[in-house]
């Protein structure tokens, strides 16, 4: 666990931190974090970015939730020095910048659209930010409609809001999701999990029925099979992975597949 006065975030990979720890970035030794406050323009060396559970400060990064400290080496992401984060179990979403979430509709505000997506205020999205869409020709959004996006403002001074489109102006698989299918929310912990490289609870999931899946950051989850039986057995499977051990979900693969 990080001191008051701070230890190396590199050493701290793994660890349990909590609200006010002040990790010192690897680029950054303990002599340099004086220099580093009072230059506030200086550019660090190479690209960081800093995850959910951590805020930039002037030595480093502060932890602002309770959880293990986790490290994503360079490479990955694009990020020459990787990217921090604290992993933690929490019940309401906090919306980040970049994370792809499922959204509610719930209001029509002029150009404007208003969708739940779990955090403590609504999230805006305006008509114009799906592939191909115009003044004259909007998107057929109606209150009550699913939408899978990502945010582009997430911070605690700002509302936040949502896209479904890349920079490139593409929806990338974002947009309006379809009428049929079903809904059901998850822990935030399983979400994260399930969007893991290979993941072997989706590979394994895939070669019982094919389905359709959207996986939201904020613990949403929308998954469509050919029948409402097959279905409801994918969502039953899917809510009880994250009280399974990996044999236990194999086994009651095993009996399904068997039928």
């Amino acid at each position: 666990m990080a001191a008051e006065s701070g230890m190396a975030a590199e050493a701290c990979v793994g660890q349990v931190v909590l609200p006010g720890d002040l990790l010192l970035l690897p680029a950054y030794p303990d002599e340099d974090g004086e220099r580093l406050r009072l230059g506030s323009g200086t550019a660090p060396r190479g690209r960081l970015l800093c995850g959910p559970g951590l805020r930039r400060c002037g030595a480093g990064l502060l932890a602002t939730k309770c959880g293990l400290l986790r490290h994503r080496p360079a490479g990955s992401g694009g990020a020459a020095s990787g990217v921090y984060w604290v992993d933690s179990q929490q019940k309401r979403y906090v919306p980040v910048k970049g994370d792809h979430v499922i959204g509610i509709v719930t209001a029509k505000a002029g150009d404007v659209f208003k969708l739940d997506v779990g955090g403590s205020e609504q999230a805006s999205l305006s008509y114009l930010a799906f592939e191909g869409a115009t003044k004259r020709n909007r998107p057929n959004v109606q209150v009550g409609d699913l939408i899978y996006g990502q945010f582009l403002v997430a911070n605690k001074d700002m509302e936040p809001e949502m896209v479904c489109i890349d920079s490139s102006g593409r929806s990338t698989g974002m947009g309006i999701i379809g009428q049929d299918g079903f809904l059901f929310k998850v822990s935030l912990g399983l979400i994260r999990k399930l969007l893991a490289p290979k993941c072997e609870i989706i590979q394994e999931l895939s070669q019982l029925y094919p389905f359709e899946l959207v996986l939201g950051m904020n613990g949403r989850i929308w998954v469509k099979a050919k029948t409402v039986q097959q279905t409801l057995i994918i969502v039953n499977i899917l809510e009880a992975c994250e009280y399974m051990t990996a044999e236990q979900r194999k086994q009651a693969l095993a009996k399904l597949s068997g039928n």
